[in-house]
C-alpha cells in the first residue's frame, strides 16, 4: 500500500513524544488463523490529550490512521484531529472541535458546523476504535443510555450480556460487557466494555472475521465471540418473526405479470398458486379458485423471480436488506467457513430472515498479502483437504485468491472439476487472466481483474493496492479493437466463461471525495443521515483533476467493456460486493449503461444466477414445481431499471415479507408506499371445514372426539 511514509513517521514520533501519563495497547487478530493484523496504541498525555496509533492490513489493504482528541467534562470530544489513509489510500485529514454551543468540523470530504445545546457525541468519517471507546463512557453516565449525534441522528446503547474473562497470563480476571449501540449504520453496533462507571473499550469482535481486543486479553476472543453470537441470534430471531409472515395453506398471487427469464419478456395477467413454498400452477388471470386458504393481489404488477447476487459476503445482518431488494437467493464468495455454516441452518430453519445461500469455497495461499477466510494453504495436498472438505458439505464452487501458489493452480483447478466443483476467483499474483483460463477457470471475479489481462507486467504486485490504482491509470488507454483484446473476447465466448463485472462496486475507482458515490445517488435521499453522509467519502487517493478525469474514462472504459462482452456471448452473472441489497439494484442499472435492456439485466440476475449455481432446477423462473421465490414490483423495471428499487413484496419460504416494514425497521425511507394486502378466504376455509364436519358426523365421529 502506497503511503506518505515520512509524513506518517513524522506524526506518529509527534504522537508519542514526553508527557505521557498511561499507555493501552490493542490487538487485532484474525479470527480464522489466530494471526495478528493490526493493532492500536492509546496514550493519555498529562495534560488531558489523547493520542492514538491505528493500522490494520488484510487483503493487502487497510487503513492507517493517527489521531488526537481531548474530551469535555461529559465525556464528548470538544477536539478532535485525524490524518492517515484510508483502506484503499485516500487521503484522511478530519477535524472537529466544539467551543460552548458551537460545533464545527472540516475533512477532504465535508465542511460543517452547528449549534449545540447539551452533550452530542461528533462521529467521524475515518476513525479508531478509541472514538468509540470514548462514546460508551459518555453513554453510560447519561440517565437513558442515549445522546444526539453530530452532525445529526441519536445513538443509544444497550447491555445484552456479561461474562468474566481471563488474561492470556492466568493472573487476572475481570467482567466485561457485551453493549449495543443502535443510530449509526443499517445494523447494531457490538462491542465488549469493562465495567463500573466510567466503562472503556474491552474488545471489538466481528464473527470469523477478527477479534480487537485489549493487549493480554486475546485469548478470550472465542468466549466472547460465542457469547455474543448468541445474543444477537436473539436479536435476529425477534427480527426475522416480525417480519416473515408465513402463507399457510394453499396460497394465490392474483393479476401477476409474470416475467419471463427466458424469454426476458412479460406476459399476460396470470394466477400463481403456491402450497409450502412451491409453485403447484400458473394459470390465467381469473381462473376458478379452488381451495385457496390466501389470496394476494399483485394489481397487475410486474413478477420477478427472485434475483439472485452473485457476488456477496454475507453477515447475519445483511439477510434482510437483501431480502428488501428482491435477493432471495446469494451466492457467498468468501466467508467463515464455520460462520457461513451457521447462516445457511439459521436461515434454512426460519430463525433468520434472509436470502437462501449458496456458498463458494474460499482458499488462498500464504504470503503477506493474504486475506484470512476459509482454507490458507500452501502445498497441493493442503489444497486438495480444502476442496475435499467444500465438496463433502455441498459446496458447488471454488473461488480461489490472490496469494494462491500459481505453481499448483493447474492441478488445483482439476482436482476441483474432478470433485464437481467449478472454479473462479482473482487471478493469483504473476498471472495474466488468460493464464488462469489456461489453468481452467471457469469464471473471473471483478472488472479489474479482467483489465488487469491487458495491463499487467511482471514485476507488478497485484496483491498489493496496484490491483485497483493500475486499471484505474492505464483502463482509459486500452484499445478495445486491438487484436489481442478481441482475441481474448472471442475466447471468453467460445468457452463460456462467466464475467461476474461487479461494477457497482468499482465505481469508487472515479470517486470525488465530496461527491455521492455514482451508485448510491438514487437511494441518498432513503437513507439514515450518517450512511447517507459517508456515500460521499472518496475511496481512492486521486491528487488531482487531471488524475480524476483519467479515472473516470477508465472506469467508463470498464463498463463499455462488459457491453462488448455481452453482445460477443460472454455469460454474465449480477454481483456486487458491497452494501447489502442496494448494491445489486445498482449494478442491474451499470449493465443497463454498458449496452443491455432492462430485461436482459433482469434475466442476468434471475436465470443466470441459477445456472451458475446450478440451482436451474428449482429457482430463476417462475414455473410450477419451482420455489415460489417471488418478487412484486411497482412500475415496470423491464423499461425502466430504476423501478427495481420499487419491491413492494417478496415471497420465499412459505412467507410473504414486506420490504416497507424492514426499511422502516433499519431506518431507510420505504421505496414504496403500499404493500399488497394478503385476504384470508374465510369462506373457502369455512365450507371447507363444514364439508368435512359433515363427513365424519355421518361416520359418527363428533367434534368433541376429534379433539
Amino acid at each position: 500500500m502506497k503511503r506518505i511514509a515520512s509524513v506518517l513517521a513524522l506524526s506518529i514520533a509527534a504522537a508519542f513524544s514526553a508527557q505521557a501519563a498511561s499507555t493501552t495497547r490493542y490487538v487485532i487478530i484474525s479470527e480464522n488463523n489466530g494471526k495478528q493484523t493490526g493493532e492500536q496504541v492509546v496514550e493519555r498525555m498529562d495534560d488531558g490529550l489523547t493520542k492514538v496509533r491505528f493500522i490494520y492490513k488484510d487483503n493487502g489493504r487497510g487503513p492507517e490512521l493517527t489521531e488526537e482528541f481531548r474530551l469535555a467534562p461529559d465525556g464528548t470530544m470538544s477536539s478532535y484531529h485525524v490524518k492517515g489513509n484510508s483502506t484503499y489510500g485516500a487521503v484522511v485529514d478530519e477535524y472537529f472541535e466544539r467551543s460552548g454551543s458551537k460545533a464545527q468540523w472540516h475533512s477532504t470530504t465535508e465542511k460543517g458546523s452547528k449549534d449545540v445545546t447539551g452533550p452530542a457525541i461528533y462521529v467521524a468519517l475515518n476513525g479508531s476504535f478509541e472514538v468509540s471507546s470514548a462514546a460508551i463512557t459518555a453513554l453510560a453516565n447519561t440517565p437513558d443510555a442515549s445522546m444526539p449525534l453530530l452532525p445529526s441522528g441519536t445513538l443509544k446503547q444497550v447491555k445484552l450480556d456479561e461474562v468474566q474473562v481471563t488474561s492470556a497470563d492466568g493472573k487476572s480476571t475481570q467482567t466485561v460487557q457485551l453493549l449495543a449501540q443502535t443510530g449509526l449504520g443499517l445494523s447494531p453496533q457490538f462491542s465488549w466494555a469493562t465495567t463500573g462507571d466510567k466503562p472503556a473499550l474491552f474488545a471489538v469482535v466481528i464473527p470469523g472475521t477478527f477479534v480487537f481486543s485489549l493487549d493480554g486479553w486475546q485469548n478470550n476472543g472465542k468466549l466472547l465471540a460465542e457469547h455474543q453470537k448468541a445474543a444477537e441470534a436473539k436479536m435476529l430471531n425477534d427480527l426475522a418473526a416480525k417480519l416473515q409472515h408465513p402463507l399457510e395453506g394453499l396460497t394465490v398471487v392474483r393479476n401477476a405479470r409474470i416475467f419471463d427469464s427466458e424469454k426476458a419478456t412479460v406476459g399476460k395477467p396470470s394466477d400463481i398458486y403456491m402450497l409450502r413454498g412451491r409453485i403447484t400452477a400458473v394459470l390465467p388471470a381469473g381462473a376458478p379458485v379452488r381451495g385457496a386458504v390466501n389470496e394476494i393481489d399483485a394489481a397487475n404488477r410486474i413478477v420477478l423471480p427472485g434475483l439472485f447476487d452473485m457476488h456477496g459476503h454475507i453477515s447475519r445482518w445483511d439477510g434482510p436488506l437483501h431480502i428488501s431488494a428482491g435477493v432471495t437467493s446469494l451466492r457467498d464468495m468468501g466467508n467463515d467457513n464455520a460462520q457461513i455454516q451457521m447462516m445457511i441452518d439459521e436461515t434454512s430453519n426460519g430463525k433468520l430472515l434472509g436470502p437462501q445461500i449458496v456458498p463458494a469455497g474460499f482458499l488462498e495461499g500464504e504470503s503477506p498479502y493474504s486475506s484470512n477466510g476459509g482454507f490458507v494453504v500452501k502445498t497441493l495436498p493442503q489444497a486438495k483437504n480444502a476442496i475435499d472438505w467444500y465438496a463433502e458439505h455441498g459446496y458447488p464452487q471454488l473461488k480461489i485468491y490472490n496469494s494462491f501458489p500459481k505453481e499448483i493452480l493447474k492441478d488445483t483447478v482439476s482436482y476441483a472439476h474432478e470433485r464437481g466443483l467449478r472454479v473462479s476467483g482473482h487471478i493469483p499474483a504473476g498471472l495474466r487472466a488468460q493464464q488462469a483460463l489456461d489453468a481452467g477457470y471457469d469464471e473471473i471475479q471483478h472488472i479489474n481483474q479482467v483489465m488487469l489481462n491487458f495491463l499487467f507486467k511482471e514485476g507488478v504486485e497485484t496483491r498489493s493496492l496496484e490491483r485497483f490504482y493500475l486499471p484505474a491509470e492505464k483502463t482509459a488507454d486500452l484499445d478495445f479493437n486491438s487484436k489481442p483484446v478481441k482475441n481474448f473476447v472471442s475466447f471468453l465466448a467460445k468457452k463460456k466463461i462467466v464475467i461476474d463485472p461487479t461494477l457497482s462496486t468499482f465505481a469508487f475507482l472515479k470517486q470525488k471525495d465530496g461527491d455521492v458515490n455514482e451508485p448510491w445517488a438514487p437511494v441518498e435521499g432513503n437513507m439514515p443521515p450518517d450512511v447517507a453522509r459517508n456515500f460521499h467519502v472518496g475511496t481512492m487517493k486521486i491528487p488531482d483533476a487531471a488524475t480524476q478525469k483519467r479515472y473516470e474514462k477508465s472506469y467508463a472504459k470498464m463498463v463499455q467493456f462488459v457491453g462488448i462482452m455481452y453482445k460477443a456471448g460472454v455469460p454474465l452473472v449480477a454481483g456486487t460486493d458491497d452494501i447489502a441489497g442496494f448494491t445489486l439494484q445498482s449494478e442491474l442499472e451499470f449493465l443497463v449503461k454498458a449496452g443491455l435492456t432492462p430485461s436482459q439485466a433482469i434475466q442476468i440476475a434471475t436465470r443466470n444466477g441459477a445456472l451458475y449455481t446450478r440451482t436451474s432446477n428449482d429457482r430463476g423462473s417462475i414455473e410450477k414445481g419451482k420455489l415460489a421465490d417471488l418478487v412484486l414490483v411497482d412500475g415496470d423495471p423491464t423499461r425502466d431499471i430504476g423501478d427495481i428499487r420499487k419491491v413492494a413484496a417478496v415471497i420465499t419460504r412459505g412467507s410473504i415479507i414486506f420490504p416497507k416494514e424492514i426499511d422502516t425497521a433499519v431506518g431507510v425511507r420505504p421505496f414504496v408506499s403500499e404493500q399488497p394486502v394478503v385476504k384470508t378466504l374465510e369462506s373457502v376455509s369455512s365450507s371447507i371445514a363444514g364439508s368435512n364436519d359433515g363427513a365424519l358426523r355421518r361416520i359418527g365421529v363428533s367434534a368433541r372426539e376429534r379433539d
